[in-house]
């Protein structure tokens, strides 16, 4: 069998493969080898045939029995987002448009935009058997505005002035302020929301703020069965009555009757489940744990069947993030000076093999994206000048890493300068440790030849948050940057985190630097989704939770430009050039070093399942943990009917 040429690399990555393949080599999936599809359970008990088994994309859930979605710290990627809640609006990512869910058709508005009239969607039922009704959403609306101790209710509030019932299935919601995206605010474009509709016969009797909501009563095809109290695994059962679901009503039954999200811990325990037919989804993996994947099951494909394999559109950008309330990040030279320092071309092969697509700006370098701003800001980058006058854009980074690529045997890599940067990024920073000493030293930084001492002349190291066991382009990327930032002379060491507490500090500002990605996203040219969130407006004290504007950016300007993104509607003529304007404002501060857009190893196995989507089978993304996944679910069908 052929296996993928990735480029070669050194370290842990390369033992792990190479302990992987001897552990797999012995044990070659063939049909002959294979169960029978009638005889094999799970190992929760559960038909094997009719069960799809999904890979939790935050690992182990660390407090299991909690699953109010508005308590700090508490995940519901188990699979309730995924498949058993719905919200009143979500995506369609291959059309591009949202799609009403609970709500029966996009919101209506008045003139000014602050009035609107929701229908919604009639004979669905919570999985008790209630039935859902306007009152319901006018309930949580109340939770929320009146709740002050769950993090989204000052955000809510300061967007949405209230929520009234018209009838059972209408309701009138009113907004503070013009908002010609009332269905973005209240809806999903990217992963989900957080305006989750709850169900008001349950949560009326609780404390929002102490509730766990477990088990929880859903709205959408699947209910809670079972779960491992270690958190380990979470299993979803069809409702009897599916059709009283949102996806019922939108797509139809789905085949799967169990959906088991499950946790095997590190990549390469994940990696064998899959290779033994134990996982049908995977979250994230390591492209030499791909390459490992597709020599050892025939039924194990990923986004492209070729380099690069994986999917480059995904909608958020991974990068260093600063808490820039927090000195010494508060000042714009020391994190320039900290971009410098990086040789990107040498993390972007430290964290993927160089199969990644560099970004400078901070939106991911989607297709759309990239022709729509990235190419045309290329021109700005390259005259782009700090305070001192240097130029610190480089658009050569592809072509060089390119031609590194090829010369380690990669396959597939373009030779043509122009098609080297529509595949792997427009530029990025140049790597000048000279110009990074400068600009610390005018930071006030000082450096007699030993280790550096920050301006109150204690000595500077970095401490980096990263995810532990889940995002592993951001995981990776972290010890990549750390490793960078040690040779120039920062001592720079990486705290990995659980999901509950890696989130947390980013949203209490517990934090300096993190390897997070939640502000760098977008997935249509109008970037009101994330870029909105920059506002000064969402800044809150450290110790606080901040719904957005995690690292406490102020930018006066910045948030003028948001203010005028806010007050058009999505197909004004100027979401553009507004967009690029708040970009060049974002590079000039540099709150965030953009770096890469995430690539996304996310296999799936047709041993069980088929119809998976695909760059040939192309009716959504490979969105396995957002919001959306439910309709993609949905469509999914038993091979054992083929």
């Amino acid at each position: 069998m052929t296996t993928t040429q990735f480029p070669k690399r050194r370290g842990r990555s390369t033992l792990m493969a190479v302990a992987l393949a001897i552990t797999l080599g012995g044990t070659m999936l063939t049909t002959a080898t294979m169960p029978s599809f009638a005889q094999q359970m799970t190992d929760v008990g559960t038909p094997r045939a009719e069960t799809l088994i999904v890979d939790m994309l935050n690992a182990r859930v660390g407090n299991p029995t909690n699953m109010n979605m508005y308590q700090q710290g508490v995940t519901i990627n188990q699979g309730y987002h995924q498949m058993a809640g719905a919200l009143l609006y979500d995506i369609d990512t291959a059309k591009g448009s949202q799609i009403p869910d609970l709500a029966a058709e996009m919101p209506v508005a008045n003139a000014d935009f602050t009035v609107f009239k929701v229908a919604l969607r009639q004979g669905l039922t919570w999985s008790d058997g209630q039935p859902f009704s306007a009152d319901d959403v006018v309930f949580t609306d109340q939770m929320i505005r009146n709740t002050p101790a769950l993090s989204y209710s000052s955000a809510y509030a300061a967007q949405i002035a209230s929520v009234t019932k018209v009838d059972d299935n209408t309701v009138e919601i009113t907004t503070t302020k013009p908002t010609p995206r009332l269905a973005i605010v209240l809806g999903s474009v990217i992963y989900g929301n957080p305006f989750h509709v709850v169900p008001k016969h349950v949560w009326e009797k609780e404390d929002a703020a102490t509730f766990t909501n477990f088990p929880p009563v859903t709205i959408s095809a699947y209910k809670y069965k079972d779960s491992d109290p270690n958190g380990t695994w979470f299993l979803w059962e069809k409702r009897e009555d599916w059709q009283n679901s949102d996806v019922g009503q939108i797509v139809g039954e789905p085949a799967a009757k169990y959906v088991l999200f499950r946790s095997y811990g590190t990549e390469e325990r994940r990696v064998l489940a899959m290779a033994a037919n134990d996982i049908d989804i995977l979250t994230d993996i390591s492209p030499e744990s791909l390459d490992i994947l597709r020599s050892q099951n025939p039924k194990i494909h990923a986004w492209f069947n070729d380099f690069p394999y994986a999917n480059l559109d995904d909608p958020c950008e991974r990068g260093m993030h600063f808490n820039t309330s927090k000195a010494p990040y508060d000042d714009a030279k020391t994190r320039w000076a900290l971009a410098l320092a990086i040789n990107a071309e040498q993390a972007s092969i430290a964290t993927f093999s160089g199969m990644l697509r560099a970004s400078p700006i901070a939106i991911p370098p989607t297709t759309v994206l990239m022709d729509t701003y990235h190419k045309p800001m290329a021109q700005w980058l390259a005259e782009f000048t700090l305070e001192d006058g240097y130029k610190p854009f480089d658009p050569d980074y592809a072509v060089r890493l390119g031609e590194r690529l090829r010369s380690e045997g990669a396959a597939g890599i373009p030779e043509d300068p122009e098609a080297l940067r529509n595949l792997l990024g427009v530029g990025w920073w140049k790597h000048d440790p000279e110009e990074a000493t400068k600009l610390l030293k005018a930071a006030g930084f000082t450096n007699d030849g030993g280790p550096w001492l920050k301006p109150d002349g204690t000595p500077f190291t970095i401490n980096i948050l990263a995810p532990a066991d889940f995002e592993v382009e951001s995981q990776r990327l972290a010890f990549a940057v750390a490793n960078e930032w040690t040779q120039f002379g920062v001592p720079t060491q990486v705290q990995q985190m659980q999901a509950g507490a890696f989130f947390t500090a980013e949203n209490t500002g517990d934090y300096e630097v993190g390897s997070y990605w939640g502000s760098s996203c977008a997935i249509t040219p109008d970037l009101f989704v994330r870029m909105e969130g920059w506002h000064k407006d969402y800044v809150r004290d450290n110790g606080t939770p901040a719904s957005s504007n995690q690292g406490r950016y102020v930018d006066d300007e910045l948030s003028a430009l948001i203010d005028k993104l806010r007050a058009i509607p999505a197909d004004d003529p100027q979401i553009v050039p507004l967009g690029t304007d708040i970009l060049k404002e974002l590079v000039q501060g540099l709150p965030v070093i953009e770096m890469f857009g995430t690539s996304k190893f996310v296999p799936v196995n047709e041993t069980y399942w088929t119809n998976y989507p695909s760059a040939e089978n192309y009716y959504e993304g490979p969105w396995w943990w957002w919001s959306n996944f439910k309709f993609i679910a949905a469509k999914l069908k038993p091979a054992a009917a083929q």
